[in-house]
């Protein structure tokens, strides 16, 4: 379903199916319901309630024709290296018109520590020392270049001189979506001033370990900054609730033919 512009103006929140973009769309989903996310539209941001304890998904579909990176982002941390994210770091490489899923911190080629929704002061970014940036999940979208083009136009030109060889830079991995997931189907105060302080805002851990294997790609970006960024905040249903993002539930009881079963003695 997609959204029209209009509806991110609108103060009042909106809950819409998914967050949709030029180059992804992009999806939550507990994975402990099986179920997607609504997502709540409030001054042209876009939020989700988790459920503390349960494990989430983020589902990427690339809407199109051409290979596309994403360097995501869970709490301010990048998902693939661990470092504090960056959009010139390594990601995940979706092809044409495909749709997977990243199921949590990327361990290995082949495991990963499975997204969970936790306490802020149990998420992943909080334990190692990076609390300011928890409760949002980002996404840095890259096209890529056209090879084609790039191999005519060296064929046009002489050959360069040599150069001395140089070690070569260090750089975060660019991973291949394609098997990721085909193993298994300190806020800031501003926030925190309007909201009870009884209760955690939601995080995100460092769950379980599970197989999901992936691979090794190379990618060429088209330009330096990225072409799209999506970016979705969340928390838990009683703190968006208490910001004002998720409307408040109205109770309403409608009148009942017989609220008693017996007759009453009358007042003395």
């Amino acid at each position: 379903m997609r959204v029209p512009l209009f509806a991110a103006l609108l103060s009042v929140a909106i809950a819409v199916p998914a967050h949709a973009g030029r180059l992804f769309d992009m999806t939550i989903i507990d994975r402990d319901t099986g179920k997607e996310l609504p997502t709540y539209l409030r001054d042209g941001k876009t939020y989700v309630a988790g459920t503390p304890g349960h494990r989430y998904t983020v589902r990427l579909t690339n809407r199109t024709a051409g290979r596309v990176l994403a360097v995501m982002s869970v709490d301010g941390v990048n998902v693939l290296t661990g470092e504090t994210a960056s959009p010139d770091q390594g990601g995940y490489v979706w092809a044409p018109w495909e749709s997977d899923a990243i199921v949590g911190w990327r361990k290995s080629l082949d495991e990963v520590a499975q997204f969970v929704f936790t306490a802020l002061p149990d998420s992943y970014a909080a334990r190692t020392g990076r609390p300011e940036n928890v409760g949002v999940i980002g996404v840095a979208a890259f096209v890529e270049r056209d090879r084609r083009v790039e191999r005519l136009r060296k064929d046009a030109l002489p050959p360069p001189p040599p150069v001395p060889e140089q070690a070569a830079p260090l750089q975060a991995p660019i991973i291949s979506s394609a098997s990721a997931d085909r193993a298994s189907a300190g806020l800031k105060q501003d926030r925190a001033e309007s909201i009870a302080q009884d209760t955690p805002h939601l995080g995100t851990g460092h769950g379980s370990r599970e197989y999901a294997p992936t691979e090794e790609t190379q990618f060429v970006r088209a330009t330096r900054d990225p072409q799209e960024t999506l970016t979705i905040w969340y928390d838990s249903y009683e703190h968006l609730v208490a910001q004002g993002i998720i409307p408040k539930p109205i109770a309403h009881r409608e009148p009942q033919a017989f609220p008693n079963r017996f007759v009453p003695d009358p007042p003395r």
